[in-house]
């Protein structure tokens, strides 16, 4: 099995409406034949805190127990960054403290815990910030110095500026649809090395947003999110892409990682 290095790249928020008309870069990729390019429908509720942990898991909200975002106890469940680590591979994240508190510990105490580096963890180094308007070029930084310092094998970038955007002006609003295009150059300054580097780049959004500026229903502006997947593991002529119930399975079919028994999308891989 081919023992690959992935960076999963969630833009929060970021609807398949937006993603196809504003993010300029990622689609000149899959419109080049450079990567695959698709939508799923997110899993319900369309609410971050489950859907993140759809997204690492596999496992439905309603199968999880997890569907509210003030909830963060689920039905026992390893994730891809347990899974990474019993393969000895390397994890970090640079992300939205809830993260930290699905994989690693609960509560979050950004006094304490904003900075992580302990290899006993799922998530063995992280750079975790607690604002929704913690700015995206932050977080890119952020990722890129963990990537620097630790060269991971698993990297979370997961950036919440157009999930904010949306909460404040809409989804049909030139501040939403700004935010995404803002991260679109934003990847577009750091993608290129990351792929130099061998990486294989795995790009979605755990659900849209409304024009009522809220998410967590049935509409497809809170459920149709893109997926872009950029590197040589991917078939840019692919039927399909993974649902997110097949996400972290596709992930760790990608790093090679063996016995993982996780639901995945065999027709998007080489």
């Amino acid at each position: 099995m081919n023992m690959r290095r992935v960076i999963f790249v969630l833009l929060d928020g970021l609807s398949a409406r937006s993603g196809q008309s504003c993010m300029g870069y990622l689609e000149s990729l899959r419109e080049t034949g450079r990567a695959f390019g698709g939508v799923v429908r997110c899993e319900l509720p369309a609410l971050s805190r489950p859907l993140y942990h759809c997204l690492i898991t596999g496992k439905r909200p309603a199968e999880s127990g997890l569907v509210h975002n003030t909830c963060w106890q689920a039905e026992p469940a390893q994730n891809c960054f347990h899974l990474a680590c019993a393969q000895g591979r390397i994890t970090a994240a640079a992300a939205y403290y809830w993260f930290r508190e699905l994989v690693n510990v609960h509560p979050f105490a950004p006094e304490r815990e904003r900075v992580t580096a302990d290899p006993a963890l799922p998530i063995q180094h992280g750079l975790f910030y607690s604002s929704d308007a913690y700015p995206d070029a932050q977080v890119l930084l952020d990722a890129q110095s963990l990537l620097t310092a630790h060269a991971p094998d698993l990297l979370l970038v997961h950036s919440l500026g157009i999930d904010h955007a949306g909460h404040l002006h809409g989804h049909d609003s030139p501040g939403y649809r700004n935010a995404a295009r803002e991260a679109d150059m934003l990847l577009a300054r750091h993608m290129p090395g990351w792929l130099e580097q061998g990486y294989q780049l795995m790009i979605t959004s755990d659900h849209g947003m409304s024009a009522d500026k809220l998410h967590n229903g049935n509409s497809p502006e809170e459920r149709e999110v893109p997926v872009w997947l950029v590197g040589d593991a991917f078939r840019p002529d692919a039927p399909r892409a993974p649902e997110q119930v097949e996400w972290c399975g596709t992930l760790c079919e990608v790093m090679g990682i063996e016995a993982h028994g996780k639901a995945f999308c065999r027709e998007v891989l080489r």
